[in-house]
């Protein structure tokens, strides 16, 4: 099966996974959303990120799921595959699972639940870097895992592991874009992993944004990197103001029910999560849905 290159630049959606009213996944939904936001003019997809729900899928889910996205997106645009799991070993498995499907690239995440120290996490993020030959994004959020990749040790990833390409940096603080530049010069694309910071990010040097909010306001999010990239500071600032209410909820605790949440409401999914997420409730629903009719009501023309 033929693969689509990473450019690593641009919009690339962190993909929600849409489940059926019985919770099984809704393939059907998952490649016309893929589609749908590349038509959009996305440069790529991830699929099975954390705003994927990953944790919650099984394996053949998973490779279902990427072989979906691969075949719904042809040779129009590429998939990324989020790898994630328990242990060494199935990551490993996953990586390998994600090649056979006809993946362009992986992106790299620290194992769930255990928190290691450098050596152990160098060790655990080159077995996935080394188990194929796609090149892979890694991703840093030391918020959610706990984990912090610094730029010492990721220039020192680079140098070791010729298909690391890009880093997908989440720890909500710009100053890590400009500190990875230091230590890895052009030798990495830097994308931006946080929502609400993309502006700053683009500003400081990144060249690419992993989205969350994008999975329900593609048009917008295009627009906003762009006049960013461009350096067209008014129409970024302006788009800016009117997004952030929005983008904010991809930097919480419950991101994925928030974020789903707003995609129903604007016509583009269902909220359905897998526990032990529940849809939201009371007034952290009336609160979001209130933000997002705010923003509906002022949508910009673009």
């Amino acid at each position: 099966m033929k693969k689509t290159d990473v450019k690593w630049e641009g919009v690339i959606p962190a993909m929600t996974t849409g489940f059926k009213a019985d919770l099984s996944v809704d393939y059907g939904a998952v490649a016309s959303h893929a589609q749908w936001l590349v038509e959009n003019d996305c440069t790529g997809v991830v699929a099975l990120g954390s705003l994927g729900e990953s944790a919650t899928l099984r394996f053949d889910e998973k490779a279902a799921i990427l072989r979906t996205c691969v075949g719904a997106l042809g040779d129009s645009a590429p998939v990324v595959a989020g790898i994630a799991a328990l242990s060494t070993v199935a990551a490993v498995e996953l990586a390998r699972a994600a090649e056979r499907s006809g993946c362009s690239g992986l992106m790299v995440l620290p194992p769930y639940v255990y928190s290691s120290d450098w050596r152990e996490m160098k060790a655990h993020v080159q077995a996935v870097l080394r188990a194929t030959r796609l090149p892979c994004l890694l991703y840093n959020n030391p918020i959610s895992y706990k984990t912090d990749f610094l730029p010492a040790q990721i220039a020192e990833l680079a140098e070791e592991n010729p298909n690391l390409a890009a880093v997908k940096e989440s720890s909500s603080d710009v100053r890590r874009v400009t500190a990875l530049k230091a230590a890895c010069g052009d030798r990495l694309a830097l994308l931006v992993g946080v929502d609400d910071v993309i502006v700053e990010g683009v500003r400081a040097g990144a060249v690419g944004w992993i989205a969350g909010l994008v999975n329900a306001f593609p048009r917008e999010s295009v627009a906003l990197f762009n006049y960013a990239a461009r350096g067209d500071h008014k129409k970024a600032d302006a788009l800016y103001r009117w997004f952030l209410p929005l983008l904010r909820m991809d930097t919480v605790n419950k991101f994925v029910q928030l974020i789903k949440l707003v995609q129903q409401g604007a016509g583009r999914g269902s909220e359905r999560v897998r526990p032990p997420r529940l849809v939201l409730a009371g007034a952290e629903r009336k609160v979001a849905l209130a933000t997002l009719k705010a923003a509906l009501a002022k949508r910009p023309k673009l």
